[in-house]
């Protein structure tokens, strides 16, 4: 099953599953959040549904006015969500050149396939002195190692994952599509593509099993935390 497939047939659950479990969410929100103080004219690649966006705006005054998104599915609850979508890939799309302050990746690196060619992309689109904002659960991670594992046995029902994975984990039509690279990978992606003065933040520091339990507040660095952010600078 490809990716638009997956999240064309699985839109609705990807929001369902976020708010089944929603410490995690807000955890994940706050991360976001750190970096995109002062974001100025910001451009969500892969908003999916629009649903942390929708939560920036109202939570954090932060808002995203455009975005784009492959799935059909999820780009029209974006713009339920009032966001003006463009329903495409981060390779096929034209961001343009100097158009955008901030440009947020959250969660969508794991599905993109030509990643450094996007991050080129992404470098032009950027006015001088802008940001992008780059987060994923990093290859390294407990989370990932888990996501692989399910992977790989096409399920989450195996005796190799009972008593680890939450009790609602991640859609496994989601998890077959992924590709998890390490903040290394990622770092070395951004500098390649010219990005400058690189800064981290991290959240769901718990085991999976317990990331849901309390709300977390982003902390520095990218050594413990099963979600990283990445914030670097065109000069």
């Amino acid at each position: 099953m490809d990716k638009k497939r997956s999240f064309d047939e699985f839109a609705e659950a990807y929001d369902a599953w976020f708010f089944d479990n929603i410490n995690l969410l807000n955890s994940e929100v706050n991360l976001v959040a750190y970096f995109m103080k002062d974001a100025g004219d910001t451009f969500s690649v892969g908003c999916g549904s629009g649903l942390f966006e929708s939560i920036l705006k109202r939570d954090f005054k932060i808002p995203i006015q455009y975005g784009l998104e492959p799935s059909d599915g999820m780009a029209e609850i974006a713009r339920k969500r009032g966001i003006i979508v463009d329903v495409t890939t981060a390779e096929d799309a034209d961001l343009g050149e100097e158009q955008y302050d901030t440009i947020l990746f959250n969660g969508t690196p794991s599905y993109i396939n030509d990643l450094q060619s996007v991050f080129h992309k992404a470098y032009t689109a950027l006015r001088k002195g802008g940001k992008i904002v780059v987060i994923d659960v990093p290859k390294e991670s407990s989370y990932a190692t888990m996501y692989n594992l399910a992977k790989s046995l096409e399920t989450w029902e195996h005796p190799l994952l009972e008593g680890v994975h939450p009790r609602d984990p991640y859609p496994i039509e989601f998890v077959k599509v992924a590709n998890w690279r390490t903040t290394t990978e990622k770092v070395e992606m951004l500098k390649t593509a010219g990005f400058q003065d690189l800064d981290y933040a991290q959240t769901l520091t718990k085991h999976p099993l317990y990331s849901n339990n309390m709300e977390e507040q982003p902390i520095p660095g990218f050594d413990c935390g099963d979600y990283v952010a990445i914030c670097a600078f065109k000069k």
